[in-house]
């Protein structure tokens, strides 16, 4: 028996973790959804607040600034001369930026995550897209909140992130031919492999992609195999994610405090198979079926679509870096409060009280 249980586990309270700089911040990544004319003005006035106001360094993708909107503004015209641009693609600004700011829907965090492989600054996501469950703030008073982030008067929430290897198999076969024409093959065979990582917010998801036949894939856990995933496919999701597709397809909804991953079937052909959770930093691999009847299709946050083929694997697994998201208040009460105006979660008509002639029957 222990000698003093009170000691073996210490929960930290979500409300605690709190914003806090080394040093001022003195540069800062504007996102804007791109293609979006609701967005221009609230784009401008931020990007003059921090440039003329707060005198603050801003780093814009150089595709926003090829908006004509944008471009063929004049007036706005001394302000983009003072920003600094990059290209997602090409250039890495992943030590230069203190803190992000996202204009738009839930889309702009997961893109500017997906801009930061390690390391991520801390991200202020204003509501100005759809849903907004990830978009705690309002613009309405963008001024005062921008302030209060500056001087460290924030809370955050850690949003982990899977840290997803995709091992792709291309063997070519050395083939000859025998005397009637036919094609064999020797035996020797040359693999070529090629390994990508990625770094997911949301969710991995393995489907059928185009095919008509249920998706068949083998699902392993720390090198054992659990399970094999007979139907549209399965979605991998942290947290975060269990919020979006996941919740669609029958999961439960975990705060992002909660360390764990999700495992959820799309469509299983199985009366029993339910969504499971799992602890976070286990090894899950997924791989095709030996008799599967056709190839499967897998994306990271709606991305990087790509086919999967027998003989490749999905490695995924808690990433050490995770998202640092900026509250409008506290964790908890910001996930409630986005789960009951975006989700609608238990939104229901209330029971009349009992009068005094229904309480005699």
């Amino acid at each position: 028996m222990l000698q003093n249980p009170h000691t073996v586990m210490h929960i930290q309270d979500p409300a605690s973790q709190k914003l806090t700089w080394n040093k001022p911040p003195k540069s800062v990544l504007v996102i804007k959804k791109i293609r979006d004319a609701s967005l221009l003005q609230p784009f401008k006035e931020l990007c003059i607040f921090l440039t003329e106001v707060k005198d603050m360094i801003v780093y814009v993708e150089k595709k926003v600034l090829e908006d004509p909107a944008i471009s063929d503004d004049e007036n706005f015209g001394a302000i983009t001369e003072k920003f600094c641009t990059f290209r997602d693609d090409l250039d890495d600004i992943s030590n230069r930026v203190d803190f992000i700011i996202c204009l738009g829907g839930d889309g702009t965090l997961l893109y500017a995550s997906s801009l930061f492989q390690e390391s991520v600054p801390p991200v202020m996501a204003f509501h100005l897209g759809s849903l907004g469950f990830l978009t705690p703030f309002k613009f309405d008073t963008y001024q005062s909140q921008v302030d209060q982030v500056i001087e460290g008067n924030a809370a955050i929430v850690l949003r982990s992130r899977l840290k997803v290897r995709v091992l792709k198999e291309n063997w070519e076969k050395k083939a000859r031919l025998d005397e009637k024409g036919i094609i064999l093959t020797n035996g020797d065979t040359e693999s070529r492999r090629k390994s990508v990582q990625y770094q997911v917010l949301n969710e991995v998801v393995v489907d059928r992609g185009p095919s008509s036949y249920l998706s068949n894939v083998d699902l392993f856990l720390d090198g054992h195999l659990i399970t094999t995933v007979q139907g549209d496919g399965v979605i991998v999701s942290t947290p975060t994610g269990s919020t979006a597709y996941a919740v669609a397809a029958g999961a439960s909804m975990i705060h992002p405090n909660v360390p764990a991953i999700m495992i959820t079937p799309i469509c299983p052909h199985s009366l029993s198979f339910r969504p499971i959770v799992v602890p976070a930093g286990v090894e899950l691999k997924i791989m095709l079926s030996r008799d599967a009847r056709n190839t499967a299709w897998v994306s990271f946050d709606g991305r990087k679509r790509q086919e999967i083929c027998h003989g490749d694997s999905i490695t995924i697994t808690t990433s050490c870096f995770p998202v640092p998201s900026i509250c409008f208040r506290d964790p908890v009460n910001d996930w409630f409060e986005s789960l009951a105006q975006c989700l609608h979660w238990n939104v229901r008509k209330k029971q009349n009280q009992l009068s005094s002639e229904d309480e005699e029957f």
